[in-house]
């Protein structure tokens, strides 16, 4: 029965994030982005994200956040969330599913500890801002 289950492979749907400018923090800040880069409407988005990793030889997690879109038009992005610096050192997880032509697609992005930074940025499609993309 395993074998009759085909489970579609997510292409041109990523996580980026990208450093701007926050008046309420008077500092930049990283947002995570959901990107759609395909040619197809995606519905019924939700992600959930967490953090978790070790500081100081202890282990560390943070509470899960739930965030569910209506729809993501074709070639466009939403904003996810605001990524507190304090989780940058953890690892980030965003687990998207979302409907895309009547199937059902799911994937996992994880940005490993402190790999969100200025140094590892590159052009965001469809954003044209420099951020970390995971694919």
């Amino acid at each position: 029965m395993k074998k009759d289950i085909t489970i579609p492979e997510v292409e041109n749907v990523f996580v980026a994030v990208v450093q701007e400018w926050s008046d309420d923090f008077m500092e930049k800040v990283w947002y995570a982005y959901l990107v759609n880069d395909s040619d197809f409407l995606i519905e019924s988005v939700m992600v959930v994200s967490k953090a978790f990793g070790t500081i100081n030889g202890e282990m560390k997690k943070t509470s899960l956040l739930r965030h569910a879109f209506v729809e993501v038009p074709a070639v466009s992005v939403v904003k996810i969330e605001m990524i507190e610096k304090s989780v940058l050192t953890l690892n980030n997880e965003f687990m998207v599913t979302y409907f895309m032509d009547n199937k059902l697609y799911d994937k996992k992005f994880i940005f490993k500890a402190n790999s969100i930074n200025e140094k590892d940025v590159e052009e965001v499609p469809i954003l044209f801002l420099d951020g970390v993309i995971i694919r």
